[in-house]
């Protein structure tokens, strides 16, 4: 029988006030032990009611400060016992922490020298023997390269990754936007249809457009026009997004289990409840290259807002075909988003996620070649995905051919999410990607908010730094002679 730490939980908490009133009848009052006892619920009732700074205490009581004991011992213990600070997947402990003290905006500094294992580093940054002194200006416009009346100014080379209101919970899609807004950064929906939520914090938003239409579709499954042209006009909307494929799982559409699909999600999305939803794994519109570009054109034409497109690469070929067929039609999308197969997702059968699809790197280089071949690299941006959660991979990523970066990961970190790979089981511990209400309790929108704003802040200073360490003034600048490759 599984253990459920949540039931766990309950019981304690539900079993504290019993044990207090027990000691008061078996035990006399100046007791030692009923004064511990004493001290543990209130300490629970603080922990699960009053305090608001820590989503585990919030949903768990007491029962967390197990959690924060072990984790406080973790170093010691791992040290002689089992696993070290650089052995977890997808991110380890050391890269976590990273991020949990650039979102509280705490200690920046480390001791002692990396904990990398240097014979297996294969990329790093070559520093400059003259640095320059630090600048922090930035500015990329999207959808200039069609005179666009309504592009869109990038000030920041850092995105929020796509993240639907279906995989993450409303109030963790909230507290995302707040962070976003206070950022001054732009949030990708996800394919999770209607933005509901997202739209409740007044950021920028870039809208996904998924193989299931969701959110612009018919009650058959096909597209809407209208709805799509609706959206457009919504004014936090600035950017469109056709998803073909993710670095999770590549030719594969998305999955939102059932078990996460509640009556309002349904409702968005305009599918039934009770079952898996599976999107189909391709645009059915898109079966040719020459179909492929005029749908693309199809949806600038109806948006009047940028547009463009996100996949993890496979068959180079195919893509070197396509965009071929673009040079010759001179329809080219506003931007790319590259995603490695390293990418994440709340739902995936694992072979997908471990058996397909170039990494993000050798996608950058790949697709910067064919761009380059082609003589089309000037006609579009790329924004570059896949576990860049730092800066020196985002800067690294920039150097390969990016004009900027995103990350959802990084975000969710940034949040309070403890890795607990529960994603998909609609059970997560931070309640970030769950819809249960007593999950969903301890996060509070607005602590969460400085901390997303924190964690992008950060990560941006350091970006800045990087460059000046390379001796570069523009991110415009950086190139793959940049990069160490081992």
């Amino acid at each position: 029988m599984k253990f459920k730490i949540e039931k766990l939980a309950r019981f304690i908490n539900f079993l504290l006030p019993f044990v207090v009133l027990l000691s008061f009848y078996f035990l006399p009052l100046t007791s030692p032990l009923t004064w511990f006892f004493i001290f543990l619920l209130v300490l629970n009732i603080y922990s699960l009611h009053i305090q608001k700074k820590h989503t585990l205490l919030s949903n768990f009581g007491i029962l967390a400060y197990l959690r924060y004991f072990l984790e406080g011992i973790g170093p010691e213990l791992r040290q002689y016992l089992y696993a070290n600070d650089t052995e977890e997947k997808p991110f380890n402990r050391t890269e976590r922490k990273d991020v949990y003290i650039k979102a509280k905006n705490e200690g920046k500094s480390s001791s002692f020298g990396s904990l990398l294992d240097f014979n297996q580093r294969k990329y790093a940054l070559k520093h400059s023997f003259y640095p320059r002194d630090l600048i922090s200006t930035f500015s990329l416009n999207f959808g200039e390269e069609r005179t666009l009346k309504q592009s869109y100014h990038l000030s920041k080379p850092l995105l929020i990754g796509a993240m639907s209101y279906g995989a993450l919970g409303k109030k963790a899609v909230r507290a995302l936007a707040r962070g976003a807004k206070k950022a001054n950064l732009i949030m990708n929906t996800g394919e999770g249809g209607y933005p509901k939520y997202h739209l409740m914090e007044s950021c920028d938003l870039i809208f996904q457009m998924g193989t299931g239409k969701f959110g612009v579709r018919k009650e058959n499954g096909e597209f809407d026009p209208d709805k799509l042209k609706k959206l457009s006009e919504i004014e936090q909307i600035k950017m469109i997004e056709i998803k073909f494929s993710q670095g999770a799982k590549p030719g594969k559409g998305g999955l939102l289990p059932k078990e996460k699909i509640t009556a309002e999600i349904a409702e968005l999305r305009n599918i039934p409840l009770g079952k898996d939803l599976y999107s189909p794994p391709y645009h059915k519109e898109c079966s040719s290259p020459l179909a492929t570009v005029h749908f693309i054109k199809n949806i600038q034409e109806i948006s009047q807002l940028p547009t463009g497109i996100k996949f993890c690469l496979g068959n180079e070929k195919e893509l070197y075909d396509l965009f071929s067929i673009m040079k010759k039609e001179k329809i080219f999308p506003d931007y790319i988003s590259l995603d490695g197969s390293e990418g994440g997702t709340g739902a995936s059968p694992k072979t997908f996620m471990d058996d397909l699809g170039y990494d993000l790197k050798s996608s950058l280089k790949i697709l910067s070649q064919i761009l380059k071949d082609l003589e089309i690299e000037n006609q579009l941006k790329v924004i570059a995905s896949g576990k860049l959660i730092n800066s020196g991979h985002q800067i690294m990523a920039l150097a390969l051919g990016a004009h900027a970066v995103s990350t959802a990961r990084g975000f969710l970190l940034a949040l309070g999410c403890i890795q607990a790979l529960r994603c998909h089981t609609n059970n997560c511990p931070t309640g970030i990607t769950t819809h249960k209400a007593h999950l969903m309790k301890g996060l509070n929108i607005e602590k969460k908010s400085e901390r997303v704003k924190n964690y992008a802040s950060n990560i941006l200073k350091y970006n800045y730094e990087l460059l000046a360490a390379l001796g570069l003034k523009d991110f415009s600048e950086i190139k793959p002679k940049h990069i160490i490759f081992n």
